[in-house]
């Protein structure tokens, strides 16, 4: 039996890959998933961007021989592999920078982002609006260690961003009491009325009776107090005669513990604090003291923070908020854009091995079949999209600012050792 003579109306797959792209099919933002950088009437359109997505077309149909086999795939595949490359380096790029600069950066100022990761305008980005914060090369802030310091230094009263409010009470000499109930005085004072206390603990700081002139009586001229400077003759010869030079912060230090000597060694009271409950030492007489003064803050959640003077709480607070949006295209140099261009045709690869696999393992044709290689396209994209990604983040983990810092001191070391074998020259004037 004679075979019979096939005519299909079309002698080509109704779906092959162009062997080149057109500007206008590029610009064209229903080729793309998200249309980021393609979209003329965006803010982030790039002439640049559309060009390299018609170039791909070229260069995914020579790779993936085109001019050999068809391609199964449309153009619009394509273009969306290279939109999805060019965002793929982005977040690499910015997870690294975001590595880079989180130390000194939690506590700035964060932003709020719109579907494509881009920043929107708001109360919290309107001083980020129009930048991209991912391409600065911003000031080390010691952000965190700072942080810590500050809540330090509340601890040992020295400083700190918790507010301290002063409070007096007046003592019952007539009947002796020794006891007061700190927390209750404080929080019903009228004086604090304005203070949503909610049942929170005041944190009481110092109690005292008499303030002290501590520093007019430290660094005061002729003081004899022996203290300052070396800690024994300091204040006999301070008197334009015999200077010592130490640095300001001894000073202080010294004039704090002085006047911590003066509120407890020269004073004729004592106390005890349990629970915000204030017990004085000795009983009360009708020449004690008439009034006490306090000193306590009120406490907060880790959040909290004052309305005319904010502190980082609503700003960075880890690699999430920090306002970084897409990376330009525009400024992503030739290393950047020949990855895109080979994770984009990886990406493509994998479209391709998906579509075949669809047909299964070959196709029949009169008298004989065609066989597709959907498995090991798929098996190659896969593989080299994980190469490319460990490829990329391996070069950006070894260029850290740590890293750089580090490789800055062996060079200078290295160099250091190199020059002690070298003769210096002599100079002639």
């Amino acid at each position: 039996m004679a075979l019979p003579t096939l005519t299909p109306s079309s002698e080509i797959s109704a779906v092959i890959l162009p062997s080149t792209g057109t500007f206008s099919e590029a610009q064209d933002t229903t080729n793309y998933a998200f249309g980021i950088y393609a979209d003329p009437d965006g803010d982030f359109y790039d002439v640049n961007f559309v060009s390299g997505a018609m170039d791909q077309i070229s260069f995914t149909y020579k790779m993936l021989g085109g001019d050999v086999l068809d391609i199964e795939l449309t153009a619009g595949n394509v273009y969306t592999a290279y939109e999805a490359s060019v965002l793929e380096y982005s977040y690499i790029v910015n997870i690294h920078q975001g590595k880079n600069i989180l130390n000194s950066t939690l506590g700035a100022t964060t932003g709020t982002f719109d579907h494509h990761g881009e920043l929107k305008s708001g109360d919290l980005s309107s001083s980020l609006d129009g930048t991209h914060v991912g391409l600065k090369y911003p000031k080390f802030d010691y952000a965190f260690t700072k942080r810590v310091g500050e809540r330090t230094s509340q601890e040992l009263d020295i400083g700190g961003n918790t507010r301290i409010y002063s409070a007096s009470f007046d003592t019952n000499t007539t009947d002796n009491d020794q006891d007061y109930d700190l927390q209750s005085l404080i929080t019903s004072s009228a004086d604090f009325s304005s203070i949503n206390f909610n049942n929170k603990k005041v944190t009481i700081k110092k109690v005292f009776y008499k303030t002290p002139h501590a520093m007019w009586r430290f660094y005061g001229y002729y003081g004899g107090i022996n203290t300052v400077g070396n800690l024994s003759t300091y204040g006999m010869y301070a008197d334009d005669s015999t200077f010592e030079v130490i640095p300001p912060w001894q000073n202080k230090a010294q004039a704090m513990a002085y006047e911590d000597a003066i509120y407890t060694r020269n004073s004729h009271y004592s106390f005890e604090i349990k629970n915000n409950r204030l017990r004085i030492f000795p009983q009360h007489t009708s020449g004690s003291p008439k009034k006490f003064w306090v000193n306590f803050t009120i406490q907060e959640d880790p959040w909290d923070e004052e309305s005319d003077r904010t502190v980082g709480v609503d700003g960075v607070n880890n690699l999430n908020t920090i306002p970084f949006g897409n990376i330009p295209f525009e400024n992503i140099n030739s290393i950047g854009k020949q990855w895109i261009r080979r994770f984009a045709l990886a990406l493509a690869k994998e479209m391709l091995g998906q579509v075949r696999g669809k047909f299964g393992n070959s196709i029949p044709i009169p008298g004989d079949n065609v066989s597709l290689n959907a498995t090991d396209l798929l098996s190659q994209a896969k593989e080299e999209q994980e190469k490319l990604r460990e490829e990329l983040k391996t070069v950006l983990d070894e260029l850290t600012y740590s890293k750089l810092a580090a490789m800055e001191s062996d060079i200078a070391n290295a160099v250091t050792e190199t020059t002690k074998n070298v003769p210096a020259g002599i100079f002639v004037g």
